[in-house]
């Protein structure tokens, strides 16, 4: 009978079934040598000894080497092996490439035997070889001690330490990231070049259109991230979802922590990688090239909005890594998310031409380009004047009060700061949903897998 394999969506065969699947694809291909890596984990006893016995026929039949790196098997599937190899801390303890199955099986009994440690009676060889070699739960060897448990600050910082490693060490999410913003930077200082020197009228539009695509582009490219997000998610649903484990070279019990301190690491290491790599590198070049406002305080407050812009769209993402845990899925909504709230940021459509059903009550509100766009926009045009439009009036100049006020519709009510501490409200809110999220998604997991524990007795 035929059963869809089933992918992201849809539901298809089981595990045991998707790996005894793979292996068959591998030997249709006839390869003279095939490694295989645990075929027989996840599976039961019977099924193992089948699949194995039938790859050892067809070995056997196409004289093909098989490879394969086995954890537990039972005695029927021992005995099926040819060669054998125990391996301990990284060192070969035992190694006989026998010609025939039982050759194997009974020099490892032997070598064993003859070094005093000799398989006790109705033990399964197997089990004992492995406890015999296995020394990492060694009491006598273990150097980790049991300590005091550490303060928050420790756990916070540790996690920190732990996420920026992580950073620097994937060339996609980082290095790459890194490389392609300073590239982007270069095109737009050089496509825009001085044109902050020039203060015609026609200057009014190149500015913005700088300010426009500098704030959508760099923060659109920010969803690049999601897939490290997606396995963030993932680690921390270990433990039934409020547990995340620090590496492999702590106990488990030392290294379970919950999950509230996972959520502020999370929050403070994109602002250890936004601000001084996606916005002081790349923006310093753009900013030096395009030739803005010139002054530190004008440059500052570039950066900084560019770098709270980032880690919002960071938090919108990790939103949508708790919904959605796929990654190509979730790349897809972001960046729907982000296009629809970029439509409405007040730059494509003045305020007053958006239709206001949806689109400005409440899009246009809930977009952060609207207060980024408007906060760079006060933070380039005060203090500036320019000349009217020669085909309306000569002779006349306005000032970037006019310009914010009039031409780009601006909310002039309060100042650039305020739309910057709107933004840090908005990155706040978001993460507040996202741990939101993530707690009710525990509680549901917590009872789902209470109900799955209760057994119902009947007489």
């Amino acid at each position: 009978m035929d059963t869809r394999i089933g992918g992201r969506i849809t539901k298809g065969i089981s595990g045991g079934q998707r790996k005894r699947l793979s292996i068959c694809i591998e030997i249709l291909t006839r390869p003279r040598l095939l490694f295989l890596d645990e075929p027989t984990s996840g599976i039961d006893s019977a099924a193992s000894y089948h699949v194995m016995s039938h790859i050892a026929r067809v070995a056997a039949r196409d004289g093909m080497t098989v490879v394969a790196a086995v954890h537990q098997p039972s005695g029927d599937v021992f005995e099926l092996f040819h060669g054998l190899c125990l391996l301990a801390t990284g060192k070969a303890i035992f190694f006989e490439p026998s010609l025939m199955p039982p050759s194997s099986f009974l020099a490892c009994m032997q070598f064993f035997t003859l070094n005093g440690f000799p398989c006790p009676h109705l033990r399964s060889p197997s089990d004992h070889f492995l406890r015999t070699i296995n020394k990492d739960f060694d009491e006598e060897g273990a150097s980790f001690r049991r300590r005091e448990q550490a303060s928050f600050t420790t756990k916070l910082l540790v996690l920190t330490r732990r996420s920026l490693l992580n950073m620097l060490r994937d060339i996609g999410y980082y290095w790459m990231r890194l490389a392609v913003y300073m590239g982007t930077g270069a095109c737009l200082g050089t496509i825009f070049y001085q044109v902050g020197y020039s203060y015609s009228y026609t200057s009014i539009q190149d500015r913005c259109e700088v300010i426009m695509y500098t704030t959508a582009l760099l923060t659109f490219m920010a969803i690049g991230g999601f897939p490290s997000f997606v396995e963030d998610v993932k680690s921390a649903h270990i433990f039934n979802t409020t547990i995340f484990t620090l590496g492999s070279g702590l106990q488990k019990g030392e290294a379970e922590w919950p999950l509230r301190r996972l959520r502020i690491c999370d929050l403070k290491h994109p602002l250890s990688y936004s601000i001084p790599v996606i916005a002081v590198l790349p923006q310093a070049m753009l900013y030096y090239l395009t030739g803005l406002t010139k002054g530190i305080d004008h440059f500052t407050y570039f950066v900084i909005v560019l770098g709270i812009c980032s880690i919002l769209v960071e938090s919108i993402m990790m939103i949508i890594a708790a919904i959605v845990p796929d990654f190509l899925m979730g790349i897809i909504i972001g960046a729907g998310v982000q296009g629809v709230m970029m439509l409405n940021g007040g730059f494509f459509r003045l305020p007053s031409e958006l239709p206001k059903p949806v689109w400005k009550y409440p899009c246009y509100y809930i977009s952060f380009h609207k207060y980024a766009v408007q906060g760079l926009y006060k933070n380039e045009f005060m203090g500036l004047s320019f000349p009217s439009d020669q085909l309306i009036e000569s002779n006349v100049t306005i000032s970037g009060i006019q310009v914010l006020k009039y031409k780009l519709e601006v909310e002039m009510g309060y100042s650039k700061w305020v739309n910057l501490a709107i933004l840090c409200g908005m990155t706040v809110i978001y993460r507040m949903i996202f741990f939101i999220i993530v707690k009710i998604t525990e509680e549901i997991r917590q009872k789902m897998g209470g109900k799955r524990g209760c057994v119902r007795f009947s007489r």
